[in-house]
Order: C-alpha cells, then structure tokens, then sequence
C-alpha cells in the first residue's frame, strides 16, 4: 500500500551513541526559547448590523458591486429551478440571454486592453448593455407566459440579497486595525 503525506528521510550512517540522536544540541537551540509570547485567538463574525441608514447605504453599494454577480447568480439558478417542470421554451431564452450576457462579459475581459476595443467603445458599456440584457430577458419571460414565475422569483430572493448585502462586512485586502475595525467578536477576550 502506497503512504500518502509526509516522508520521513533516514540518514543512512548510523551513529555509536544512540543517547547523542535523543539529546538536543544546546548550541543549535534559539536564545528566545524561554520567553514565549502568549497566543491570543480572536473568531470575528463577518456580518454586524450597521450603526447608521448612511452606513448601511454604503454597506449595499460596496456589497452590490463586489457581490453582483454572485446575486444575480443566485436569483437565475432560482429561476431556473422555478421553470423547469412548466416552461421550457421560457427556459431556452432564460439560458440564451444568460449566454450572451456571459460571452459579452468575456469579450470585455478579453480585449479590454485592445486598442481597437478602446477605439470601437469609448466609455464603460457594462451599465448599458446589462440592464438591456435584463431587460431582454424579462420581456422574454413575460410574453412566454413566465412572467409570474420571474416575479414571484425575484420577491422570494430580492429579499434575502438586501438581507446579505446590509449585513455582510467587506473585508479589506489589508489587515490593518483600522480598516477592520467594523468586525463584531464572538467572544469577549479579557
């Protein structure tokens, strides 16, 4: 059976004084070995009710634009899931405009740095064409006879992604004191 994990190495020269392999050398032993700093373990929670209406405003925006897609994620596989038994057809253009605002996406990323890109689009697309491809999307739904199933979709989850984004605490990419100063302890430290 083969091991798995960590290998240990022997030394193939074995020594005469097998009580020199047990003792440690006192030369190789670090000075700061008697004086050990005490470890503190702090769990924090990364979601906190906000003080202010203006905090929590900041708190939606910043969460809308680092979790929007994950959101709208959310809400299509609900909808997906919602179509499946009934309409199919509202489920073809449900994935189709999904496609296209997914390759479009792409195309951004891709070529953005593109001279001809730049050329060819001056200013950010991305508030345009997305809400268009929205748009698109629930005219689709509406005129194949989907709509109730996009609206009572979008009350049931609309909801819980207000819940997330005013409670979810962004952290910095820094570990600064004063930029993570908004993170709630779970457990009181003395």
């Amino acid at each position: 059976m083969a091991s798995y994990g960590a290998a240990v190495q022997r030394s193939p020269a074995t020594s005469a004084n097998p009580l020199s392999q047990t003792q440690p050398d006192e030369s190789k032993q670090s000075p700061n070995l008697g004086k050990k700093k005490p470890f503190s373990f702090q769990i924090t929670c990364p979601f906190n009710i906000p003080a202010t209406d203006e905090a929590a405003a900041v708190r939606i925006i910043k969460n809308l634009g680092k979790f929007g897609l994950y959101y709208a994620e959310f809400v299509f596989i609900v909808l997906f899931i919602a179509l499946i038994p009934q309409r199919k057809v509202s489920l073809v253009y449900l994935v189709a405009f999904k496609e296209v605002a997914i390759l479009y996406l792409l195309l951004l990323r891709a070529v953005a740095n593109s001279v001809l890109f730049r050329w060819l689009i001056v200013f950010d697309t991305r508030p345009v064409i997305l809400p268009l491809l929205a748009i698109g999307t629930a005219l689709a739904l509406i005129f194949t006879h989907a709509g109730i199933h996009l609206f009572i979709t979008l009350a049931a989850t609309v909801p819980i992604i207000m819940a997330h984004a005013v409670l979810m605490i962004v952290a910095d990419s820094s570990l600064n004191e004063e930029n993570n100063q908004e993170y709630e302890p779970l457990v009181s430290t003395v």
